[in-house]
């Protein structure tokens, strides 16, 4: 990367004590299976081509530092993600170097009319019906794209394709966090700011979307671009949440917050689901903790456990006063339990469980899981009435999530959220018991059935999940923001290059 390629390198700042700055390449290939680079592009074929294939008509493709591969493993595993059930097969993988490569082939596809999906590494890609594939098109494994650029005391530069916990394994060490983080966090920071990012810390901080001040992106032109507030900000804003229909984040610069290492976190039970979101908007309100969130837990009786879970950060010596932090609160009296640990392992929290369930193969089995955002007005009794007809068998591994956040803490445009003050996460994250095709479909449409239920009372869908949508279920689900949503699509991926795989646009 240089001046003449468009894009500076941030100046290496490092807040505290030096540290290395981080540079990662991960492969995409999970076989072993040798790669077979991609030399040329056919266009009466509609194939690449390469070294040894015979073609009359071979587009030689313009120089690129990365590769493009198109073996058998590379193109089945492009063809997958976290849900494995939507499965289009691209014709190649780009393993860019550089946000050059990636201009690069942006033009190169768009001019002869090639579909692109930006995907993490496989295993890293939260969606779950296929919105990072691009069916005959090309694959970008953003993966490769892992620099650590530049950490200072209040924020960091990071390459698309860096996750969440290799950041804070590098700002931790320096008393600094992202303000929201995911439950999950061996995510990409490029996958998550496509598309919102929400968390437990996300009532007094808003989205991941809500915290990155400046973008680096290639948009569906081809053209790079760095975007933030006062630069550029009608990009920034739609890229922000965009879904991948605008461009392709290559770097950010993402907010960082001073956190101490240690965490007190509570536990509790509660008798029903109206109760825990009002003690749950009441803490909101008063900013009591740092992260709050809502579990049903599925129980044999096909019954629910539902339990606040709330954590306030504290200094070594200095641990918050247990009967001040649960005062007021109307949990079931005897269940609350406080326990501590070093925020990093309650940031990793769930990498046990994933550890447990790749032993026992249940990760790798279909997860049609769904998010929702509704409106507080509703959402309890919406919640119950969905809890009661969803048994424990349609949950599995994943539990449900209900939490809620104020509407105002989200300031990107094209993140749909429903019109109201406070709004609520429902979130049915499910794993299917097997692979059975017919179980995964049912799962599926008992998803749409519940985005049918949300919408009607004026909910929105969190678009990783297993919904299938029509053009005219995204026009609802824009509402008011689909003109714009179109007008910011046509200025810079007039041709629909970018992210076929929502399906919002089929021209």
């Amino acid at each position: 990367m240089n001046a003449a390629r468009g894009l500076q390198p941030p100046r290496t700042v490092c807040y505290g004590d030096p540290m290395t700055i981080r540079s990662t390449r991960r492969g995409f290939l999970r076989s072993g299976a040798a790669a077979i680079p991609v030399l040329a592009f056919s266009p009466s074929a509609r194939a690449w081509v390469s070294e040894g294939d015979a073609c009359d008509d071979a587009i030689a493709i313009p120089g690129l530092d990365g590769e493009i591969l198109s073996s058998p493993a590379d193109l089945a595993a492009a063809a997958d993600d976290w849900g494995h059930i939507i499965h289009r097969t691209p014709r190649a993988v780009l393993l860019p170097a550089s946000e050059h490569d990636i201009r690069k082939a942006v033009k190169f596809c768009r001019k002869h009319d090639i579909k692109i999906g930006p995907m993490s590494m496989v295993g890293n890609s939260h969606s779950t019906f296929g919105q990072s594939q691009a069916e005959c098109g090309l694959v970008i494994d953003m993966s490769g794209l892992s620099t650590i650029h530049e950490i200072n005391a209040h924020s960091a530069v990071v390459d698309a394709g860096v996750r969440w916990i290799e950041l804070l394994q590098a700002t931790l060490p320096l008393g600094k966090s992202p303000p929201v983080l995911t439950d999950y966090i061996d995510l990409s920071i490029g996958g998550t700011l496509s598309v919102g990012g929400v968390g437990g810390q996300s009532p007094q901080h808003g989205l991941q979307v809500d915290n990155v001040e400046v973008m680096w992106v290639v948009t569906g032109e081809g053209n790079l671009r760095e975007c933030s507030p006062s630069k550029n900000a009608a990009l920034f804003h739609a890229v922000r949440g965009g879904l991948g229909q605008f461009a392709i984040i290559v770097r950010a610069r993402v907010k960082l917050i001073a956190v101490p290492p240690l965490v007190r976190r509570y536990t509790a039970v509660y008798a029903d689901v109206e109760t825990l979101i009002a003690d749950q908007v009441m803490l909101m309100n008063e900013g009591r903790f740092d992260y709050v969130e809502g579990l049903a837990l599925p129980q044999p009786d096909d019954s629910y456990v539902l339990l606040l879970e709330a954590v306030k950060y504290h200094a070594p010596g200095a641990p918050p006063n247990d009967a001040a932090m649960l005062a007021g609160l109307s949990y079931i009296p005897g269940t609350a339990t406080p326990d501590s640990l070093s925020l990093f392992d309650f940031y990793n929290r769930l990498a046990p469980i994933v550890d447990f369930t790749k032993f026992t193969g249940e990760w790798y089995l279909p997860h049609p899981l769904t998010d929702f955002f509704l409106p507080l007005g509703g959402a309890a009794e919406f919640i119950e009435d969905t809890l009661a007809n969803t048994p424990a068998a349609d949950i599995g591994y994943g539990p449900v999530l209900i939490y809620p956040f104020p509407r105002a803490k989200v300031t990107a445009p094209s993140v749909a959220l429903p019109n109201a003050a406070v709004c609520v996460l429902f979130s049915l994250l499910r794993w299917a018991p097997s692979a059975d095709p017919a179980v995964v479909a049912d799962l599926v449409a008992k998803n749409r059935a519940v985005y049918e239920g949300a919408r009607a009372i004026g909910g929105k869908r969190y678009s990783i999940g297993s919904v299938p949508m029509s053009h005219v279920d995204w026009v609802l689900h824009f509402g008011a923001k689909w003109p714009l949503f179109v007008a910011a699509k046509l200025a810079r991926d007039p041709k629909n290059t970018l992210t076929p795989g929502q399906g919002i646009f089929s021209w």
